[in-house]
C-alpha cells in the first residue's frame, strides 16, 4: 500500500523548507537551482532538509538516494518514487 502523500502540497511544503534552510525567498528557490552551487546549502543543511521530509512523510530515504538529492526537483523526483513504491 503506498504512503498517499499529496504531491502538490508535499511540494509546496518542502520548497518553503528548503527556502528557510537555504535563508532564501521561495521566489529564489527553482525547482532546478542547485543546492551546493546555487542556494549555498551545505551537507549539514541537506542532511536536515532529508530528516525533515522523512519525519513530516513519515518516508525512509534510502541512504544510496541522499547523494542523488541536489535540487528541489530530485527531492520531488524521489517523493514520487517513495510514494508509488509498496510499502
Amino acid at each position: 500500500m503506498a504512503s498517499q502523500i499529496n504531491l502538490e502540497e508535499a511540494k509546496k511544503e518542502i520548497k518553503k523548507l528548503v527556502a528557510e534552510i537555504a535563508e532564501k525567498t521561495e521566489e529564489e528557490v527553482k525547482e532546478d537551482a542547485q543546492f551546493a552551487e546555487d542556494l549555498g546549502i551545505d551537507s549539514m543543511m541537506a542532511l536536515e532538509i532529508v530528516a525533515t521530509i522523512e519525519k513530516r512523510y513519515k518516508l525512509v530515504i534510502p541512504e544510496e538516494e541522499i547523494p542523488n538529492i541536489r535540487s528541489l526537483r530530485s527531492v520531488y523526483d524521489l517523493l514520487e518514487k517513495l510514494d508509488n513504491s509498496p510499502a
